[in-house]
């Protein structure tokens, strides 16, 4: 074959390492946020938070490179817009924030974490402040990320949890009033810190007591066996009741034994029940328990009432706040002032970075070239695209919750059965972006709304066929499953068949086994088990 020169013109995607960071920061979750930023806060010298204050500035004389502090700053090659910028992977192959500079000329540079949701021209007047700079936790609306006109004696979430005893603290301090010789308050203390976050002592004895001694010392090993089971029973003593058992039968019976040291006539029968296997009860086989046990019905209904009061996870309520609170981050409120309520969409100041260009070191970068100013030129450039790209997840996050809260008005105003069916294409296809965008932007991402706080993928769902040739949210259909699961008669609940049946009446085109599949992820129970007596 004869050798040639040839020309060929093709396509590629480029995926720069700003882009890269770009999208793997929008499908981090705030906790995930924080991690980073601590990161690189630790790991660039040019990267500072705002609160810090550069020292030796000498007035007004040269104004903060941030990007976040001072958005006016930022050289206008530099320059992004929502639409564009590290997401550009949306708009074209091989895109760069500076390819689609001027992309949404009529855009503002940053449209702040405020907004109102349908077009700009609603919000009223005085909302937008456009040349106010974003500083993170101040943002755009000018709320303070502290606690600017709240009482500042008010506790976070976390501080709240931090002032709280913990299950342990609990159990210690009752450990001190009793009177023990050191082995014994030193095997009881070693109890107390094996549980579990539920108050089960889930190892068996001799497990534990293997941790401490050899079982080939015998008699020592036996007498800390014997020393543990007295603790367990001192622990078992104490508050709250059914801390210490080793499973969830032995943790009832505690309790009802207490029932029953308080002369409650019903416990025998229910400690009869417990007696038996907790298979039956689940089940509500009352035909084996009244068998096995030689209750009449009506006390087996009264054993069943006084078990279903009772607390399985004896530590739940010691549980730590901070595993429980979810931060939402966009806040979304209602105006109803009007005639139609309009719901102001507003990204979470808690959790916008407050992050900006090391003045000192980005000036005396400006001002010495010398060895080494290449890398640290780069370590600055990497620093200006963080706080950038960051600023870019802030507002596609914005630009997405608006457009929900514009899809699911009704949702708003009259709750789960008006969510109107909403795919990731649709708000997709209506921002002008990719539709894996879209995804990443909904995944671990909450919005807080007057009816409560739901994960963005929340307002996503499939449609269900109805008679009048239109359709119905999923969600909506589930909120329907429910409310006929609330109403039915407990000694006669709705099969899944009849309430396939039912939302046919209703116009909506269900099959059973999609019942079946929407009851199981509510987790509620079949027919069988929700039936009583």
């Amino acid at each position: 074959m004869k050798p040639g020169l040839s020309l060929r013109v093709s396509q590629h995607l480029a995926l720069t390492p700003q882009l890269q960071q770009s999208i793997r920061l929008l499908q981090m979750s705030t906790l995930e946020l924080g991690q980073e930023i601590e990161q690189m806060l630790d790991e660039n010298p040019f990267l500072e938070r705002a609160e810090t204050e550069s020292a030796g500035l000498a007035g007004d004389e040269a104004p903060p490179e941030s990007a976040l502090a001072n958005p006016d700053f930022v050289a206008e090659e530099d320059r992004w817009t929502p639409a564009s910028g590290p997401l550009g992977l949306d708009e074209g192959a091989g895109a760069t924030p500076e390819a689609d500079h001027g992309a949404e000329a009529a855009a503002p540079d940053w449209e702040g974490p405020t907004d109102w949701a349908g077009s700009p021209d609603e919000a009223p007047h005085g909302e937008r402040e456009d040349d106010a700079p974003f500083d993170g936790a101040e943002g755009r609306s000018g709320v303070s990320g502290s606690a600017g006109g709240e009482d500042e004696d008010a506790q976070s979430p976390w501080e709240r949890a931090g002032s709280e005893d913990s299950l342990s603290e609990h159990l210690h301090r009752q450990a001190l009033a009793l009177r023990l010789d050191p082995v014994d308050r030193a095997a009881l203390d070693f109890l107390i810190d094996s549980l579990d976050d539920d108050g089960y002592l889930s190892e068996p004895l001799e497990r534990l007591a293997e941790a401490l001694c050899p079982r080939e010392d015998a008699e020592r090993f036996d007498e800390l066996v014997h020393r543990l089971t007295v603790a367990r029973g001192l622990l078992q003593s104490l508050e709250p009741t059914g801390v210490g058992a080793q499973d969830l039968a032995e943790c009832l019976r505690l309790q009802v034994r207490e029932r029953a040291a308080d002369g409650e006539s019903v416990a025998a029968a229910a400690l009869d029940v417990l007696a038996q296997p907790l298979e039956w009860l689940a089940r509500r086989d009352f035909k084996r328990l009244a068998a096995a046990t030689g209750r009449h019905e009506t006390e087996l209904r009264a054993a069943l009432a006084l078990i279903a009061r009772l607390e399985p996870k004896p530590g739940r309520r010691f549980a730590q706040a901070e595993r429980l609170v979810i931060v939402p981050d966009v806040i979304v409120t209602a105006d109803t002032e009007g005639a139609q309520p309009r719901y102001r969409v507003q990204i979470n100041p808690e959790v916008l970075p407050r992050l900006r260009v090391h003045d000192i070191y980005a000036r005396a970068l400006r001002e010495h070239k010398g060895e080494g100013s290449a890398a640290l030129s780069a370590r600055l450039q990497e620093a200006r695209w963080f706080i950038k790209n960051i600023q870019q997840r802030f507002d596609t996050i914005l630009r997405v919750s608006r457009a929900i809260v514009e899809r699911q008005k009704s949702f708003f105003v009259h709750g789960e059965l008006a969510m109107r069916p909403l795919v990731l294409r649709e708000i997709a296809d209506e921002l002008g972006l990719h539709e894996s965008t879209v995804s990443r932007v909904t995944t671990a991402k909450y919005m807080a709304t007057p009816r409560g706080t739901f994960e963005l993928k929340y307002f996503f769902g499939s449609g269900l066929e109805t008679e009048a040739g239109g359709s119905a949210s999923s969600t909506a259909v589930r909120a329907l499953i429910r409310q006929f699961i609330d109403a039915e008669d407990p000694a006669h609940p709705l099969s899944d068949g009849q309430i396939a049946d039912m939302l046919k009446e209703q116009g909506i085109a269900c099959a059973r086994r999609t019942v079946a599949k929407y009851r199981e992820a509510m987790r509620i129970a079949p027919a069988p088990l929700r039936k009583t007596l």
